[in-house]
């Protein structure tokens, strides 16, 4: 009985941790369907009267979603596959080459996770705007093409890969470069697919940086074109939160589809033997 008690409250806490995590997001879905008199009540209503689906329309009525969904994507698939490229390359080396002072570069390498985004802006956002990149594609995807922590994800995971394959590849006369393409990218993409994801929903939701460096409507990102939906004089938070569930559908639907890869990914490494 009490093996039986720990477990309904340990799925009692589970249930309100979830539901409180949940209540956000299912709370967004709701008030998109509210009209603007239920929205601005007080105390809040949790449910619609209706499903007003015109709060949808209104939001492509008044911004151009499609043309900021293209941009962020175009961005995000970018510099997921950028990232994908580079890290994958970098954790290789670092993994599998000798070189002289591999374990300092690495080292150095994992110091730059430590500095903070915010340190970096000036430095990057000066040497974009002295490029001529303000308002470019260019200008998005570029400063973000390296990544410390997939190269770090990789290495990890690409240690983990049983060493007599690369020896008999050896044998066989496989260079690095065959070694890296026909033995390691198939058998490493648990991690590929991890990074993959965690580095598209990072900058799908990228908000600072597309904001400095984007001035113009035809290069805005969805994360910058949702707040052109709030105005000054009156806001229609029911328009707002249904321009808020257009733009989180798609992050929701990629993390649903690689929930269970990028678990997989982010627990390599963990134990060995």
């Amino acid at each position: 009985m009490s093996s039986r008690l720990q477990n309904a409250l340990v799925y009692a806490v589970l249930i309100v941790a979830a539901a409180l995590t949940l209540y956000p997001v299912l709370y967004t879905v709701s008030a998109s369907f509210m009209t603007n008199a239920e929205s601005a009540s007080y105390p809040p209503k949790l449910l619609p009267g209706g499903l007003h689906w015109e709060n949808y329309i209104q939001v492509f009525k008044q911004i151009p979603v499609g043309q900021f969904l293209a941009n962020s994507f175009l961005v995000s698939g970018a510099i997921m596959l950028g990232q994908l490229v580079t890290a994958s390359l970098a954790a290789y080396a670092f993994a599998y080459m000798r070189f002289p002072g591999k374990s300092f570069l690495f080292a150095l390498f994992l110091s730059t996770m430590m500095i903070p985004w915010e340190v970096t802006i000036i430095p990057n956002y000066l040497t974009v705007k002295s490029w001529g990149w303000l308002d470019s594609y260019q200008g998005l995807i570029v400063p973000f093409l390296a990544t410390a922590f997939g190269t770090f994800l990789l290495r990890q995971f690409f240690l983990q890969l049983p060493r007599e394959l690369f020896e008999a590849a050896k044998i066989d006369g496989c260079g690095h470069l065959r070694s890296f393409v026909r033995l390691v990218l198939p058998l490493a993409k648990p991690a590929l697919a991890t990074l993959g994801v965690y580095s598209f929903l990072s900058h799908w939701n990228m908000y600072l940086w597309p904001l400095l460096v984007t001035n113009g409507q035809s290069m805005r990102t969805v994360q910058i074109g949702i707040s052109m939906l709030q105005f000054e004089e009156l806001t229609y938070w029911n328009v707002v939160l249904a321009g808020v569930v257009t733009v989180l559908l798609p992050s929701l639907v990629l993390l649903l589809l690689g929930l269970k890869q990028l678990v997989r990914g982010m627990t390599a490494g963990a134990i060995k033997g």
